[in-house]
């Protein structure tokens, strides 16, 4: 190391100096005697983890980061900012007297870890224990104070058994409308069987039904249920991906291979059952906006009409938001992968369709083929970017528009997603800008039936894009039986609603943009679903007694994969390749003996393991339940000011916000319903952490190049001798610009390390990491050293003099700053307080009075715990500082003695007075009136309005 690197500080001078070396000795030492000494237990209030129930008696604190992946890369030093904060922040309310259960576990299934099982044949188990361990040894090197107990991987079978538990509830469940909530599915039986409900799709009773007719009927209904249904297919992965996984250009996240739509049996998640709930009960949580309006834009919600158009005896039903436009319907476009449109595709084309309808191709059939295949190869996003051309083709077939009887012609076309409302939209398009660009491109009526207020007239043929507005009369709207003439937008969509309830053939409605979450994966590393399926192919859950269904033993753990751009292919799961698991007899317990199933040889995708973990955390070692319900409502339950329960503080990136937060929120609620726990919410609190940060340099080819070997040379950047860019970005193995933390500890010491992350700016905003700036917490740690500790000696040098005045201000300041920063998570001005009370007692000289040294190495404790411990007992303290008290400030001491005082006359500033900050005005105005040099500069002259704005100014009009 560098001799000037004050860490690595020759010691033979002081041999008592705080260095690197003599960090790396005291943080091991402690943190070994935390783990001996079980420090970070959080007692439950009964249980094996029941403890001293003094401390249950105390407020409850569940702090909680967003669950690690183990990845084989480790840790660089962006990725501990949230544990760190979350540490500094649970630490800090246990010594403001709360019970705090903080602790971490690992989400440890996922693709990284098969795709390596894939090129290695290492089993995934293996690589991902081996990682897991690497991490562990990298987090406890930073001191985090983790109730160990409590810790666990989603991969261990006696935690996935309980997953498994919470997908048959979900799929032993059905969604009452009525009533609200999730309710056993046998409650759903029983009112089939007694008539109470009718049995839908079914003249016959429930009792004539065969076994495959009811369970067709109940899977309409269960929250989990198995569909073929579009999903997005990676042939180059071999798996399904939901929504979320496929990048904006239409290509998976992992692995960027293309993903197209195709139409698979799979299983989902009835999620959009809960959607007036998901967005209701965002009001209540403590969450940052941008999240909860993500959350909101993800639902989508919508107000408007369903609407039929009869085809060929059958009809088309759409939703819409604008039913007062229903006049200016001039064409219709289904979404091309819409169930209707090969049923309503004729052999050849009617007579006298226009030729730019048909996309050049002989037969609609051949047409519908093509431009299905072309729309397979993009995104969602892709197909409704606003800048694109608009393509489709006619299906060659006319619907009629209801509310004037005209035939109407009915397009395919990849702006139209099946993914929101029906999958089928009337096209008006006077008055949407999408419609408008497609009827202009394919020649299409374009009707005005909303009178422009921009001057442009009602005649179309001169318009150069759409009118839309909700603030103008209706206009050309008459038909039989109804007339939105005149009306204003508002009224006339009230009116619209009610003519096509009272005409039977539309009705109001509410429609949300949540799709059902797709829920199976084709892969090997996840949790096996513990389904199977008899011989007439009906889904059955497996008993409580035969979970955990744990992986079986496979000779490939890789999906078969094909040619990404083979859209053609369906997915074979590594699961299916084993006979001998797949294929069993076996006793449900249902009455009917020993019976021959076949397993479900997908997944679960990696999510599950992630909606549900916090219950885990409370009662980890329970293989009889999912938690108990006393532990539940003690760590999680309502409260004043929170009435859905939750975790208190949940840290980590905004990334999740429609993925794990929106799946994890509905599993809650579905629990909830079913009475398994009294949290509708996993989480109360949300923070969003930002990023740390650093700089990329890339050579003329635009390849990264290692960071750590550039070098600066007048205001450039050199890389062996080659000028390189420099550019603001992730930090990551791949950039070559990653900092691990173990680099950072080895050369200062993990407090160091945790004091510059706590100390580069607001924990919510990103920042740029800067290893040369790390020396500043250290030398603050240096001068909080040798102001309690002789660097030559060793001993302690603190004295029980009382503390001058000065002192006692600067003390009681700082203990008053740094609670409410702490409490508030500003981690940045706590440790500037801290950093402005160490420099005053350095420079103020002298043997440091005991009654400031405690207090100080207390306030520091949360925040650099290691030299806190080590301070603390040289202090002549036995126990830990971990559960100490908070230090609390003495307002006379917070309080300013004095306050200057500005006096001005005439706007000019003739005097400044010190006075106490609780003067009054009229005895501030008699003071400034006093003063000598006020007396001087009115000279005499008599004196027409005061004004006082004690404590700090006064100003005089003379007469």
């Amino acid at each position: 190391m560098s001799e000037t690197n004050p860490a690595a500080a020759p010691e033979v001078a002081a041999p008592h100096r705080y260095t690197a070396a003599m960090a790396a000795e005291i943080e091991a030492r402690w943190q070994d005697f935390w783990d001996a000494d079980g420090t970070y237990g959080a007692p439950n209030p009964k249980g094996d983890l029941a403890g001293d129930q003094g401390a249950v008696a105390k407020p409850k604190k569940f702090v909680m980061d967003m669950f690690p992946y183990p990845s084989g890369a480790g840790l660089h030093v962006g990725h501990p900012l949230g544990y760190i904060a979350t540490d500094v922040y649970a630490r800090f309310q246990r010594m403001t007297g709360h019970n705090v259960l903080h602790t971490l576990g690992f989400d440890a299934f996922g693709l990284p870890a098969e795709q390596y099982a894939v090129q290695t044949g290492t089993h995934p188990r293996v690589s991902t224990e081996a990682n897991m361990e690497n991490m562990k040894s990298q987090l406890r090197r930073l001191g985090l104070g983790h109730d160990k107990r409590r810790s666990f991987a989603t991969i261990d079978p006696e935690y996935y058994k309980w997953t498994q538990w919470i997908f048959l509830q979900i799929f032993n469940s059905w969604y009452d409308h009525d009533a609200r909530k999730a309710r056993p599915i046998s409650e759903l039986v029983d009112q089939f069987e007694s008539g109470e409900r009718p049995v839908p799709g079914h003249t016959r009773a429930w009792s004539e039904l065969s076994d495959a007719e009811k369970a067709d009927v109940l899977g309409e209904f269960r929250l989990a249920y198995a569909s073929d249904a579009p999903v997005n297919w990676c042939p180059g992965l071999g798996t399904v991906l939901a929504n979320e996984e496929v990048t904006a250009d239409g290509r998976s996240e992992r692995g960027n291979f293309p993903v197209f739509k195709a139409k698979l049996r799979q299983w989902n998640m009835r999620i959009t059952a809960y959607a007036d709930r998901l967005l209701e009960d965002l009001q209540e949580l403590d969450w940052p906006e941008a999240i909860k309006l993500q959350q909101r834009n993800w639902i989508g919600r919508s107000e408007g009409a369903r609407v039929d158009f009869p085809i060929d005896g059958e009809r088309i039903t759409v939703f819409t938001t604008r039913p007062d436009t229903l006049f200016g319907a001039t064409y219709m476009v289904l979404a091309p992968e819409h169930p209707l449109v090969e049923k309503f595709t004729p052999a050849a084309w009617p007579e006298g369709t226009h030729e730019v309808w048909t996309g050049g191709h002989a037969a609609p059939g051949e047409a519908v083929a093509a431009y299905r295949a072309q729309a397979a190869s993009k995104s969602d996003v892709e197909r409704q970017a606003e800048a694109k051309d608009k393509t489709g083709v006619f299906i060659g077939a006319y619907a009629t528009n209801p509310v004037n009887g005209e035939q109407i012609p009915v397009f395919i076309a990849d702006y139209v997603l099946m993914g929101y409302g029906t999958g089928a939209i009337m096209a008006v398009p006077a008055h949407d800008p999408r419609d408008f660009e497609f009827a202009r491109a394919f020649e299409l009526p374009v009707n005005c039936v909303v009178e422009p207020t921009d001057g442009r007239g009602t005649d179309t043929s001169t318009w150069d894009d759409a009118f839309v507005s909700y603030d103008a009369k209706i206009v050309n709207s008459t038909g039989e039986g109804v007339s939105l003439d005149g009306l204003s937008v508002v009224d006339a969509k009230a009116r619209s609603t009610e003519w096509l309830e009272r005409s039977g053939t539309g009705e109001g409605t509410v429609n949300f943009r949540l799709r059902d979450w797709l829920f199976s994966r084709q892969r090997y590393w996840g949790e096996p679903f513990p389904i199977v399926y008899d011989e007439d192919g009906i889904a059955h859950a497996l008993p409580e007694s035969m979970l955990p269904l744990e992986l079986p033993e496979v000779e490939d753990y890789s999906p078969r994969t094909f040619d990404p751009d083979d859209a053609d292919t369906q997915p074979e799961t590594p699961l299916s390749r084993n006979e001998d698991w797949v294929n069993v007899t076996l006793d449900l317990g249902d009455g009917r003996g020993p019976r021959k199933f076949r397993r479900e040889t997908n997944t679960m995708p990696n999510w599950a393991g992630s909606c549900w973990y916090e219950l885990r955390y409370l009662d980890p070692h329970n293989s009889e339940q999912l938690v108990d319900p006393e532990i539940e409502r003690y760590w999680m339950g309502p409260r004043e000011g929170r009435p859905h329960g939750g975790v208190d503080l949940y840290v980590g990136g905004a990334e999740h916000a429609v993925l794990h937060l929106l799946y994890a929120r509905f599993w809650s609620k579905v629990l909830y319903d079913l009475g398994h726990v009294s949290s509708a919410e996993p989480f109360h609190k949300l923070f969003n952490q930002g990023m740390i940060q650093a700089y990329v340099y890339r050579d003329s080819r635009g390849i990264a190049v290692p960071a750590a070997e550039v070098e600066e040379r007048d205001g450039a950047y050199y890389y062996q001798g080659e000028k390189v860019s420099r550019l603001l970005g992730k930090m990551g193995k791949s950039l070559k610009n990653a900092v691990t933390p173990d680099e950072i500890c080895e050369e200062y010491g993990a407090d160091t390390l945790r004091l510059y992350e706590m100390a580069m700016g607001p924990l919510d905003v990103s920042r740029p990491w800067d290893t040369r700036a790390v020396v500043g917490q250290f030398r603050l740690l240096q001068r909080l050293w040798r102001n309690i500790v002789d660097e030559a000696t060793g001993e302690v040098t603190v004295v029980d003099a009382e503390p001058d005045e000065e002192t006692l201000r600067a003390l009681h300041k700082a203990i008053d700053g740094v609670r409410g920063d702490l409490e508030g998570m500003r981690f940045n001005t706590a440790i500037a307080k801290v950093t402005e009370l160490n420099n005053h007692l350095t420079k103020a000289g002298g043997a440091v009075p005991r009654s400031v040294a405690e207090p100080l190495v207390l306030m520091v404790a949360p925040l650099a715990p290691h030299i806190a411990e080590e301070l603390w007992r040289k202090l002549g303290h036995e126990d830990s500082v971990v559960h100490q008290d908070f230090p609390v400030a003495d307002p006379a001491y917070v309080v300013d003695e004095t306050v200057t005082c500005v006096v001005q006359i005439k706007g000019k500033v003739k005097a400044r007075l010190e006075v106490p900050p609780s003067i009054s005005e009229d005895e501030l105005e008699k003071a400034a009136l006093g003063d000598e040099k006020v007396v001087a500069a009115l000279g005499g002259a008599g004196i027409r309005k005061v004004i006082v704005r004690a404590p700090k100014l006064v100003n005089i009009v003379p007469a």
